[in-house]
Protein backbone atom coordinates (compact mmCIF):
# COMPACT_ATOMS: atom_id res chain seq x y z
CA UNK A 1 0.00 0.00 0.00
CA UNK A 2 1.26 3.47 -0.87
CA UNK A 3 -0.67 6.58 0.05
CA UNK A 4 -0.95 9.46 -2.41
CA UNK A 5 0.83 11.68 0.14
CA UNK A 6 2.37 11.26 3.59
CA UNK A 7 -0.19 11.22 6.35
CA UNK A 8 2.18 13.10 8.68
CA UNK A 9 5.12 15.42 8.09
CA UNK A 10 7.46 15.90 11.03
CA UNK A 11 8.92 19.35 10.51
CA UNK A 12 12.10 20.73 12.04
CA UNK A 13 11.75 24.49 11.67
CA UNK A 14 15.07 25.09 13.42
CA UNK A 15 17.77 23.06 15.15
CA UNK A 16 18.26 25.74 17.80
CA UNK A 17 17.90 24.21 21.26
CA UNK A 18 18.37 25.23 24.88
CA UNK A 19 19.16 21.66 25.98
CA UNK A 20 22.08 19.30 25.35
CA UNK A 21 20.51 15.86 25.82
CA UNK A 22 22.66 12.74 26.01
CA UNK A 23 20.65 10.88 23.36
CA UNK A 24 19.88 13.70 20.92
CA UNK A 25 20.07 12.83 17.24
CA UNK A 26 20.19 16.47 16.13
CA UNK A 27 22.05 18.56 18.72
CA UNK A 28 25.17 18.74 16.57
CA UNK A 29 23.23 19.32 13.32
CA UNK A 30 23.20 22.67 11.55
CA UNK A 31 20.89 23.62 8.69
CA UNK A 32 20.16 26.97 7.09
CA UNK A 33 16.71 28.32 7.91
CA UNK A 34 14.52 29.68 5.13
CA UNK A 35 12.93 33.14 5.36
CA UNK A 36 9.30 33.19 6.48
CA UNK A 37 7.79 33.56 2.96
CA UNK A 38 9.57 30.34 1.93
CA UNK A 39 8.36 28.57 5.07
CA UNK A 40 4.79 29.62 4.31
CA UNK A 41 5.27 28.32 0.77
CA UNK A 42 6.18 24.96 2.32
CA UNK A 43 2.92 25.07 4.29
CA UNK A 44 1.02 25.70 1.05
CA UNK A 45 2.77 22.74 -0.61
CA UNK A 46 1.85 20.44 2.28
CA UNK A 47 -1.76 21.54 1.97
CA UNK A 48 -1.75 21.17 -1.84
CA UNK A 49 -0.62 17.57 -1.47
CA UNK A 50 -3.33 16.94 1.14
CA UNK A 51 -1.03 16.09 4.04
CA UNK A 52 -3.23 15.59 7.10
CA UNK A 53 -0.88 16.28 10.03
CA UNK A 54 2.20 18.37 10.66
CA UNK A 55 4.22 17.95 13.84
CA UNK A 56 6.89 20.50 14.73
CA UNK A 57 10.03 19.16 16.37
CA UNK A 58 13.65 20.17 16.44
CA UNK A 59 15.61 21.51 18.11
CA UNK A 60 13.18 23.23 20.46
CA UNK A 61 10.21 24.58 18.46
CA UNK A 62 9.46 27.33 20.98
CA UNK A 63 12.81 28.95 20.15
CA UNK A 64 11.74 29.42 16.53
CA UNK A 65 10.49 33.03 16.30
CA UNK A 66 7.76 32.37 13.71
CA UNK A 67 6.32 29.20 15.24
CA UNK A 68 2.89 30.64 16.01
CA UNK A 69 2.60 32.31 12.60
CA UNK A 70 3.53 29.10 10.79
CA UNK A 71 1.17 27.04 12.95
CA UNK A 72 -1.71 29.43 12.24
CA UNK A 73 -1.01 29.25 8.52
CA UNK A 74 -0.96 25.46 8.64
CA UNK A 75 -4.21 25.36 10.60
CA UNK A 76 -5.87 27.78 8.20
CA UNK A 77 -4.74 25.59 5.29
CA UNK A 78 -6.53 22.60 6.81
CA UNK A 79 -3.64 20.81 8.50
CA UNK A 80 -3.86 19.41 12.01
CA UNK A 81 -0.94 20.87 13.96
CA UNK A 82 1.03 19.48 16.91
CA UNK A 83 4.53 19.77 18.32
CA UNK A 84 7.04 18.23 20.70
CA UNK A 85 8.79 20.40 23.26
CA UNK A 86 11.13 20.01 26.21
CA UNK A 87 8.70 22.27 28.12
CA UNK A 88 11.27 24.73 29.49
CA UNK A 89 9.74 27.79 27.79
CA UNK A 90 6.12 26.74 28.07
CA UNK A 91 4.47 28.99 30.65
CA UNK A 92 0.82 29.99 31.00
CA UNK A 93 0.98 32.78 28.42
CA UNK A 94 2.72 30.55 25.88
CA UNK A 95 0.12 27.84 26.43
CA UNK A 96 -2.60 30.36 25.59
CA UNK A 97 -0.81 31.33 22.38
CA UNK A 98 -0.48 27.65 21.48
CA UNK A 99 -4.20 27.13 22.02
CA UNK A 100 -5.14 30.19 19.97
CA UNK A 101 -2.85 29.10 17.13
CA UNK A 102 -4.88 25.92 16.79
CA UNK A 103 -2.50 23.24 18.04
CA UNK A 104 -4.42 19.99 18.47
CA UNK A 105 -1.85 18.61 20.93
CA UNK A 106 1.58 19.23 22.42
CA UNK A 107 3.99 16.53 23.50
CA UNK A 108 6.31 17.17 26.44
CA UNK A 109 9.47 15.14 26.99
CA UNK A 110 9.54 13.37 30.34
CA UNK A 111 12.34 10.85 30.60
CA UNK A 112 12.41 10.07 34.29
CA UNK A 113 10.10 9.58 37.25
CA UNK A 114 12.46 11.74 39.31
CA UNK A 115 14.30 14.99 38.72
CA UNK A 116 17.64 13.25 39.16
CA UNK A 117 17.09 10.86 36.24
CA UNK A 118 15.36 13.29 33.90
CA UNK A 119 17.69 16.24 34.50
CA UNK A 120 20.81 14.11 34.05
CA UNK A 121 19.50 12.68 30.78
CA UNK A 122 18.52 16.13 29.53
CA UNK A 123 21.71 17.76 30.87
CA UNK A 124 19.67 20.62 32.33
CA UNK A 125 19.04 21.11 36.03
CA UNK A 126 15.42 22.02 36.74
CA UNK A 127 14.13 20.57 33.46
CA UNK A 128 12.02 17.90 35.18
CA UNK A 129 9.95 20.38 37.15
CA UNK A 130 9.65 22.69 34.13
CA UNK A 131 8.32 19.74 32.09
CA UNK A 132 5.66 18.94 34.70
CA UNK A 133 4.74 22.62 34.92
CA UNK A 134 4.39 22.74 31.12
CA UNK A 135 1.88 19.88 31.29
CA UNK A 136 -0.08 21.82 33.91
CA UNK A 137 -0.06 25.00 31.80
CA UNK A 138 -1.31 23.14 28.74
CA UNK A 139 -4.10 21.58 30.75
CA UNK A 140 -5.14 24.94 32.18
CA UNK A 141 -5.25 26.40 28.66
CA UNK A 142 -7.36 23.52 27.36
CA UNK A 143 -4.67 22.06 25.08
CA UNK A 144 -4.37 18.29 24.82
CA UNK A 145 -1.04 17.28 26.35
CA UNK A 146 0.91 14.09 25.74
CA UNK A 147 4.24 12.84 27.06
CA UNK A 148 7.19 11.42 25.17
CA UNK A 149 9.51 9.18 27.19
CA UNK A 150 12.65 7.75 25.63
CA UNK A 151 13.35 4.42 27.28
CA UNK A 152 16.97 3.93 28.33
CA UNK A 153 19.01 2.18 30.98
CA UNK A 154 18.26 4.55 33.87
CA UNK A 155 14.47 4.70 33.47
CA UNK A 156 13.42 1.30 32.14
CA UNK A 157 12.73 -0.07 35.64
CA UNK A 158 10.55 2.93 36.53
CA UNK A 159 8.59 3.44 33.31
CA UNK A 160 5.32 2.82 35.17
CA UNK A 161 6.15 5.69 37.51
CA UNK A 162 6.75 7.96 34.51
CA UNK A 163 3.34 7.02 33.14
CA UNK A 164 1.74 7.66 36.53
CA UNK A 165 3.43 11.04 36.86
CA UNK A 166 2.40 12.03 33.35
CA UNK A 167 -1.22 11.06 33.97
CA UNK A 168 -1.27 12.96 37.27
CA UNK A 169 -0.31 16.09 35.34
CA UNK A 170 -2.98 15.59 32.69
CA UNK A 171 -1.23 13.75 29.86
CA UNK A 172 -3.72 11.80 27.77
CA UNK A 173 -1.13 9.58 26.06
CA UNK A 174 2.39 8.49 26.94
CA UNK A 175 4.62 7.54 24.04
CA UNK A 176 7.23 5.01 25.14
CA UNK A 177 9.89 5.59 22.50
CA UNK A 178 12.58 3.17 21.48
CA UNK A 179 16.20 4.28 21.69
CA UNK A 180 17.34 5.28 18.19
CA UNK A 181 21.18 5.10 18.43
CA UNK A 182 21.55 8.19 16.20
CA UNK A 183 23.75 11.23 16.77
CA UNK A 184 24.68 11.54 20.42
CA UNK A 185 22.57 8.46 21.03
CA UNK A 186 25.12 6.46 19.07
CA UNK A 187 28.05 8.13 20.84
CA UNK A 188 26.49 7.31 24.23
CA UNK A 189 24.89 4.03 23.23
CA UNK A 190 27.02 1.81 25.45
CA UNK A 191 26.05 3.92 28.47
CA UNK A 192 22.35 4.36 27.67
CA UNK A 193 20.98 1.60 25.45
CA UNK A 194 19.47 -1.73 26.52
CA UNK A 195 20.54 -5.12 25.25
CA UNK A 196 18.18 -6.93 22.84
CA UNK A 197 17.02 -9.28 25.62
CA UNK A 198 16.36 -6.28 27.88
CA UNK A 199 14.26 -4.68 25.14
CA UNK A 200 12.21 -7.86 24.84
CA UNK A 201 11.62 -7.91 28.61
CA UNK A 202 10.65 -4.25 28.62
CA UNK A 203 8.12 -4.61 25.82
CA UNK A 204 6.55 -7.64 27.44
CA UNK A 205 6.14 -5.73 30.69
CA UNK A 206 4.87 -2.57 28.99
CA UNK A 207 2.36 -4.40 26.82
CA UNK A 208 1.06 -6.34 29.84
CA UNK A 209 0.71 -3.04 31.71
CA UNK A 210 -1.07 -1.25 28.86
CA UNK A 211 -4.64 -2.05 29.91
CA UNK A 212 -3.93 -1.07 33.53
CA UNK A 213 -2.10 2.19 32.82
CA UNK A 214 -3.67 5.50 33.91
CA UNK A 215 -2.97 6.99 30.48
CA UNK A 216 -3.02 5.54 26.98
CA UNK A 217 0.30 3.95 26.04
CA UNK A 218 1.70 4.21 22.52
CA UNK A 219 4.74 2.53 20.97
CA UNK A 220 6.71 3.32 17.84
CA UNK A 221 8.92 0.26 17.54
CA UNK A 222 8.14 -2.25 14.76
CA UNK A 223 10.29 -4.86 16.47
CA UNK A 224 7.40 -5.44 18.87
CA UNK A 225 5.85 -7.57 16.12
CA UNK A 226 8.44 -10.24 16.95
CA UNK A 227 6.51 -10.97 20.14
CA UNK A 228 3.74 -12.51 18.04
CA UNK A 229 0.16 -11.76 17.13
CA UNK A 230 -0.98 -11.81 20.77
CA UNK A 231 1.20 -9.77 23.07
CA UNK A 232 2.97 -8.01 20.17
CA UNK A 233 -0.14 -6.58 18.50
CA UNK A 234 0.05 -2.77 18.52
CA UNK A 235 -2.52 -1.87 15.88
CA UNK A 236 -0.08 -0.24 13.48
CA UNK A 237 -1.39 0.97 10.13
CA UNK A 238 1.58 -0.51 8.24
CA UNK A 239 4.11 -3.23 8.91
CA UNK A 240 7.68 -2.31 9.74
CA UNK A 241 8.85 1.28 10.06
CA UNK A 242 6.33 3.97 9.18
CA UNK A 243 8.91 6.43 7.82
CA UNK A 244 8.64 6.75 4.06
CA UNK A 245 5.29 4.94 4.15
CA UNK A 246 3.09 7.09 6.39
CA UNK A 247 5.42 9.95 7.28
CA UNK A 248 8.32 12.12 6.15
CA UNK A 249 10.68 14.58 7.79
CA UNK A 250 11.07 18.18 6.58
CA UNK A 251 14.32 20.04 7.26
CA UNK A 252 14.54 23.82 7.94
CA UNK A 253 15.91 24.42 4.42
CA UNK A 254 13.15 22.43 2.73
CA UNK A 255 15.06 19.19 2.22
CA UNK A 256 12.96 16.06 2.74
CA UNK A 257 14.31 12.95 4.49
CA UNK A 258 12.52 9.69 5.35
CA UNK A 259 12.64 10.58 9.06
CA UNK A 260 14.65 12.76 11.38
CA UNK A 261 16.92 9.85 12.25
CA UNK A 262 17.81 9.07 8.61
CA UNK A 263 19.79 11.99 7.15
CA UNK A 264 19.43 10.92 3.51
CA UNK A 265 17.87 13.62 1.33
CA UNK A 266 15.02 12.52 -0.94
CA UNK A 267 14.55 15.95 -2.52
CA UNK A 268 13.65 19.53 -1.69
CA UNK A 269 10.02 20.47 -1.21
CA UNK A 270 10.39 23.93 -2.80
CA UNK A 271 12.44 22.75 -5.76
CA UNK A 272 10.98 19.32 -6.50
CA UNK A 273 7.46 19.32 -5.08
CA UNK A 274 6.31 17.00 -2.32
CA UNK A 275 4.19 14.78 -4.53
CA UNK A 276 7.07 14.07 -6.91
CA UNK A 277 9.39 13.28 -4.00
CA UNK A 278 6.81 11.01 -2.39
CA UNK A 279 6.18 9.07 -5.58
CA UNK A 280 9.63 8.92 -7.17
CA UNK A 281 12.48 9.36 -4.65
CA UNK A 282 14.79 6.31 -4.79
CA UNK A 283 15.49 6.43 -1.04
CA UNK A 284 11.78 6.14 -0.25
CA UNK A 285 11.36 3.28 -2.70
CA UNK A 286 14.27 1.50 -1.02
CA UNK A 287 12.62 1.84 2.39
CA UNK A 288 9.28 0.58 1.10
CA UNK A 289 10.79 -2.47 -0.56
CA UNK A 290 13.51 -3.70 1.74
CA UNK A 291 15.52 -6.85 1.05
CA UNK A 292 16.04 -8.99 4.17
CA UNK A 293 19.67 -9.56 5.06
CA UNK A 294 21.46 -11.70 7.62
CA UNK A 295 19.17 -13.40 10.11
CA UNK A 296 16.15 -11.55 8.67
CA UNK A 297 16.35 -13.78 5.60
CA UNK A 298 15.33 -16.88 7.54
CA UNK A 299 13.13 -15.31 10.22
CA UNK A 300 9.46 -16.29 10.25
CA UNK A 301 8.55 -12.91 11.81
CA UNK A 302 10.12 -10.81 9.03
CA UNK A 303 6.79 -10.36 7.25
CA UNK A 304 5.48 -8.57 10.34
CA UNK A 305 8.41 -6.43 11.51
CA UNK A 306 10.23 -6.05 8.13
CA UNK A 307 13.59 -5.92 9.84
CA UNK A 308 12.55 -3.70 12.74
CA UNK A 309 13.45 -0.01 12.95
CA UNK A 310 15.05 1.07 9.67
CA UNK A 311 16.53 4.20 11.25
CA UNK A 312 18.27 2.17 13.94
CA UNK A 313 19.62 -0.36 11.42
CA UNK A 314 20.89 2.47 9.23
CA UNK A 315 22.53 4.28 12.14
CA UNK A 316 24.32 1.11 13.24
CA UNK A 317 25.32 -0.29 9.84
CA UNK A 318 24.68 2.28 7.10
CA UNK A 319 22.29 -0.19 5.43
CA UNK A 320 18.48 0.04 5.41
CA UNK A 321 18.20 -3.72 4.92
CA UNK A 322 20.33 -4.82 7.88
CA UNK A 323 18.65 -6.43 10.89
CA UNK A 324 17.63 -4.06 13.67
CA UNK A 325 20.44 -4.15 16.27
CA UNK A 326 17.77 -4.42 18.98
CA UNK A 327 16.49 -7.70 17.55
CA UNK A 328 16.62 -10.45 20.17
CA UNK A 329 16.26 -13.41 17.81
CA UNK A 330 19.31 -15.68 17.49
CA UNK A 331 21.28 -15.47 14.26
CA UNK A 332 20.56 -19.16 13.80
Amino acid sequence: MQLSAPLTVNWTLSYACNFSCLHCYSRDTQRAERPLPDVLAMVAELARCRVAYVNFGGGEPLLYPHLIAVARAARDAGLRVSMNSNGWLLDGETASHIRDAGFTSVGISLDGATAAVHDRFRSRSGSYHRALAALDHLGAAGVTATVSAVIFRDNVASFRDIVDRAATHGASTVYLHNFKCAGRGMANREQLDLSPDEWRSFYREALAYRDKAPAKLAFDDPIIAELGAGEGATGGAVKGSTCGKLSLHLEPDGDVTPCGFIPVVAGNILRDGLDRIWQDAPVLKAMRDKTPQGKCGSCHAYGECLGGCTARAFAATGDFNAPDPHCWRDDA
